[in-house]
C-alpha cells in the first residue's frame, strides 16, 4: 500500500471511491456508510478539486497499485489545530485496518507539516457506532454540536430533519 497526496488527475477515481463508500447500495457492503441517513451525493468533483488545489488542505490517498482504496481530507485550521474529514475506505476493505492506518498517517502529516497539536472532526451525531470507533482511537466528544447543512444538496439529502454533527477532538 502506498500513501500519497491526491492530485487533480485522481479526482475521477477519488470521487467514485467516496460515493461508493458513503452512499447507495455499494456503501452497504461496509459499515461506515450513511445510506440510511442521507441520499444524494456525498461530494462532487468540483469540491474535491477545490480541496486539492487549496493551500491549507490536502487529501491523502491510500493506493494499491493504481487503485485508490482509501482517503482522508486534512485542513490546516491554524492555532495548532487541524481538521480531519472525508475518511473513506473502499467498502470491501473496511475492517482491514486501512482506516486506522489512514488516521495514523493523517495525524503524522498534520504534526509534521502544520505543527498541529490537535485534530478535530465532526461526525453525524446519530452515528454512534462511528463515534465509538473514533473514541477507541483517542478522539473525545467535546460536547459541541454543529448544524447539518440541511437544504444544501452538495452534502446530500437528509432523510431526517434531526441530523447534526458532534465535534470530536484528539491531541496529536
Amino acid at each position: 500500500m502506498n500513501f500519497d497526496r491526491a492530485g487533480t488527475g485522481d479526482i475521477p477515481r477519488l470521487h467514485a471511491l467516496v460515493e461508493s463508500a458513503y452512499r447507495g447500495e455499494s456503501a452497504r457492503r461496509g459499515w461506515t456508510h450513511e445510506a440510511d441517513l442521507l441520499g444524494g451525493q456525498r461530494t462532487d468533483a468540483k469540491a474535491l478539486r477545490e480541496i486539492i488545489e487549496a493551500d491549507s488542505q490536502v487529501i491523502l490517498l491510500a493506493k494499491n497499485v493504481d487503485a485508490i482504496t482509501g482517503c482522508v481530507q486534512l485542513s490546516h485550521v491554524g492555532d495548532g489545530l487541524a481538521y480531519l474529514g472525508l475518511l473513506t475506505v473502499d467498502p470491501d476493505l473496511q475492517a482491514s485496518g486501512l482506516g486506522k492506518e489512514l488516521l495514523v498517517r493523517a495525524e503524522q502529516f498534520v504534526r509534521d507539516h502544520w505543527q498541529a497539536r490537535a485534530m478535530e472532526m465532526t461526525v453525524i451525531r446519530q452515528r454512534s457506532d462511528l463515534i465509538a470507533y473514533y473514541e477507541r482511537r483517542g478522539y473525545a466528544r467535546t460536547g459541541e454540536h454543529r448544524p447539518f447543512p440541511h437544504g444544501d444538496e452538495r452534502f446530500g439529502r437528509p432523510k431526517s430533519p434531526e441530523l447534526e454533527f458532534a465535534v470530536l477532538r484528539k491531541p496529536v
